[in-house]
Order: C-alpha cells, then structure tokens, then sequence
C-alpha cells in the first residue's frame, strides 16, 4: 500500500479550514509492520480513515494491494470497533465470512474465528453479545474480525488502548504472525509494546510523515 502527496482539510463550524495533512508520503509492504506515532490530534487516525477509503483526500493518492480478491485485500481495526450489538461475539468475528463477499461453510467461519478468540482470551464469552462485554473484550473481537479473512493490509487504530499488558503482548504476537505469513499492518499506536517489537516506525509531524527507521523506544 501506498499513499503519495495526500492532503487533507476540514473546516470547523464557522471557522478557517484547518489542514490535517500536507502531503503525506508512505509506503507499507508486505511482511511488516509499521507503527505510526505522533502526538494526539497530529492526523493519525485521519490519515487511516483516508487508507481505509472512509474518507476522500482533497489531493494526491492512495493505491491499495494488488493481486488478491477485493473482499480479502483491507481489514480495518477502528477506535469505534462497530461490532453489531444483535450478534453474538464469535458471529460478529466471522461476520465477513457469514455475511461478506467471501461466502464459503458459516460452520468453518465460526471456527475460524473461534480460533482466533480463543488466542486472544475471549473464547469462552463466543456464545456471549457486545453488550454483555468490556470494553477491552470488544476491542479483541473487533480484533478478530479484522484478521479473519486474512487480508492483504490491516490498518489499526489504536488496537490496544484497552488492553492489559498480558493481552497486549498476544495482540503484537499475532500482528506478528499476520505480517509474517505475508500481510502488511500500519498501525496508530502510543503503546511502546507495539512501537519496540515493529519493523518500522513512521512519525505525523505537522500533517506529514517522518520515517524514522526501526524499532525502538
């Protein structure tokens, strides 16, 4: 995944445009993970709404994978998780596989994603609905949802803001795992856990991104 010269601008109600990105320039390959810092506010979780294609830069571009079926290329993690609340947890971690282009055996979807809560601490709560979780077990849900149909490129927003030490170094493990079966992952953190254990970290700066190399801090 790519993204050259992207801008973009919102204007406050009743204000002057402000400009949250000035042409960013980044690149993500495949079998790495990449951890975006900045400070809060500096254009991080814009800037994925934007690779997401939530959202449409005012200028410049992004290109997306190529070479897979469109269904399986991007996952999104976002802050929101947007699990459906009439759906029990492992239904909402299969979901692109039950109700998505994808198709295929919902009795193989459900246990793929069964898997995936079980190594993410959440298994035993399957049968369970959002409402009756923590915030920290939604996020690891939404979690499982992104990497069950083992996409392309995963962006995350945040992944483990909610999360306990213990189940933060599960999450990395299986970034890890994702990007070493070929996967590429950007992901908007302030956790050191995730910044130390990446391949590469990319700084927001005044609306634009700095490469400043491996991990560390």
């Amino acid at each position: 995944m790519s993204a050259s010269g992207v801008t973009r601008s919102f204007r406050p109600s009743g204000g002057v445009p402000v400009d949250v990105l000035r042409g960013v320039d980044l690149d993500v390959y495949p079998g790495e993970l990449v951890a975006l810092v900045g400070s809060s506010g500096s254009g991080k979780s814009a800037l994925l709404a934007l690779l997401a294609g939530f959202d449409e830069p005012d200028g410049g571009a992004v290109r997306l994978p190529e070479g897979a079926p469109a269904w399986s290329v991007l996952a999104v993690l976002p802050q929101s998780f947007g699990l459906f609340e009439e759906l029990t947890l492992e239904e909402n971690a299969a979901a692109p596989l039950l109700f998505g282009p994808a198709g295929g055996d919902p009795a193989e979807a459900l246990d793929r994603a069964g898997t995936i809560l079980d190594r993410l601490g959440v298994g035993a709560l399957a049968r369970r609905y959002p409402a009756e979780i923590s915030l920290g077990q939604r996020q690891r849900v939404a979690l499982a949802r992104a990497l069950v149909v083992r996409p392309t490129l995963l962006l995350a927003d945040e992944p483990t803001a909610h999360l306990d030490h213990r189940t933060i170094e599960v999450v990395v493990d299986l970034l890890l795992e994702y990007t070493a079966g070929g996967g590429a992952c950007l992901v908007a953190t302030h956790d050191p856990a995730i910044t130390r254990r990446a391949d590469r970290r990319l700084q927001m700066k005044d609306g634009a991104v700095v490469d400043v190399g491996g991990n560390g801090f």
